[in-house]
């Protein structure tokens, strides 16, 4: 299936596609437009304005994918959003202090590569994010 979002990934974009690639469509294709009018009709839109898997009642998009996709019973997903939530909006909804590094380390990596680049080396960050909540959520404690 195809997937369309903004170009210029960083945060929500990068963790929405690696949330759509481990967990919903691991044969996922994305493309990346400059224009929502250039969405390909067999693409499913996310983060861009006016896509039903955006922003929407002060959530980012990653949290409307967890929602919609019935994936909010995983803690360890839930607490990515929280932190891509703050990394995103930076709204202080939730405690998250990972996410200014966690946006800083994605935005860099927005400007030494294309997208393709940045979800390619984003999806080992967040690999790595998911194991550690999974294991902290497990364990009760974080994890050593």
């Amino acid at each position: 299936m195809k997937w369309a979002t903004r170009a210029g990934i960083h945060i929500d974009r990068a963790a929405c596609a690696w949330l759509i690639g481990r967990f919903i469509d691991p044969d996922a294709e994305f493309v990346f437009v400059t224009d929502p009018a250039h969405v390909p009709a067999d693409a499913t839109p996310f983060d861009m304005r006016g896509a039903a898997l955006g922003h929407h009642h002060g959530d980012c998009s990653f949290e409307t994918i967890l929602r919609v996709h019935r994936l909010t019973d995983d803690p360890a997903l839930r607490r990515i959003a929280e932190i891509v939530h703050e990394a995103d909006i930076d709204d202080e909804r939730f405690n998250a202090p990972e996410a200014p590094g966690l946006d800083v380390v994605l935005r860099g990596l927005s400007m030494t590569g294309d997208d393709t680049h940045t979800m390619a080396i984003a999806a080992p960050i967040f690999n790595g994010l998911y194991e550690y909540c999974r294991r902290a959520t497990t364990l009760g404690r974080e994890p050593a």
